[in-house]
């Protein structure tokens, strides 16, 4: 073999992913054996969590890391940035993604899909998620109307949906309240004063607390939001966090399966049996369906 070619077995055999969609990604690929160490909240795909487990979000066993032997960690965003600062000091080579965007997951996924070798099979894997979303967006043309949507990404400060969320939202049939906020990257940069949701008036809410659930009694009784057409209509559904803020294949199919499915019935259209989310919904949405 010359010095020019390679072989999968000359890229990065010992990776540690401590986020959940790097790992999906590496699962995806069939390059699951290479991983050796994953994020606590690892779930998808089910089997991830037999890997060993080094790290919270915020937090990680950087001893534990080390024991692992990695020659590859990957990270993801500011939220990371201390661990990737503690990995690096410790001569830990770190990629960390910061992929906010529909397009960016997709560079993600390019990117990850050649430090293993398998780019062929990474423009599959984009190949297939964007064939999915064309076929929610072709759905939701069936909409009489596009319904008004404030996703609540957290509570207290009230914060609006990233921009990988508001573009699931716009793909699946719904009108984003706070386009505005959309690009901001960082979570303080789209807090919002819970009287600007009120003026805006949705017709649905959607809530994804990471790492919680959420209280549908406390987003109803907030001051003045008994006068929103939602809270009124009882349209008020949670979106699991592993669903929808992950920003990777998760929030692209199933994630946005489900705001798709929550709007359709939101507006009174059958929603594409084809399309439907395999996971499990809000219990107040199959209520609804029955």
């Amino acid at each position: 073999m010359s010095a020019l070619q390679h072989s999968t077995s000359d890229f990065p055999r010992r990776i540690i992913c401590l986020t959940d969609e790097t790992t999906e990604v590496l699962y995806l690929l069939g390059e699951q054996d290479r991983i050796v160490g994953v994020s606590g909240y690892a779930t998808r795909p089910p089997e991830a969590r037999r890997k060993a487990r080094v790290a919270a979000f915020k937090s990680a066993k950087i001893d534990a890391i080390l024991d692992l032997k990695p020659d590859l960690v990957l990270t993801f965003s500011d939220v990371q940035a201390e661990i990737t600062r503690q990995l690096v000091l410790r001569g830990v080579t770190v990629l960390n993604f910061n992929q906010r965007s529909i397009a960016e997951i997709f560079n993600m996924i390019t990117v990850l899909s050649r430090l293993v070798g398998k780019p062929a099979e990474g423009d599959r894997i984009i190949a297939g998620l964007e064939s999915g979303l064309r076929a929610i967006h072709q759905s939701s043309q069936a909409f009489p109307h596009r319904p008004r949507v404030f996703f609540e990404e957290w509570k207290d400060p009230l914060i609006s949906g990233i921009r990988w969320v508001e573009e699931l939202v716009e793909i699946a049939g719904g009108t984003i309240i706070f386009p505005e906020l959309a690009g901001a990257g960082k979570a303080q940069d789209r807090v919002v004063d819970p009287a600007a949701v009120v003026a805006r008036n949705p017709e649905v809410i959607l809530a994804s607390w990471c790492g919680m659930k959420v209280n549908k009694p406390f987003i109803r009784t907030r001051a003045g939001w008994d006068a929103i057409s939602a809270v009124r209509n009882s349209q008020i559904y949670e979106i699991k966090s592993t669903y929808i803020l992950q920003p990777g294949p998760a929030s692209l199919t199933e994630g946005v399966r489900q705001i798709h499915a929550i709007l359709a019935r939101a507006v009174g259209v059958p929603a594409d049996a084809a399309l439907q989310p395999a996971e499990k919904l809000d219990p107040d949405l199959l209520l609804k369906s029955s």
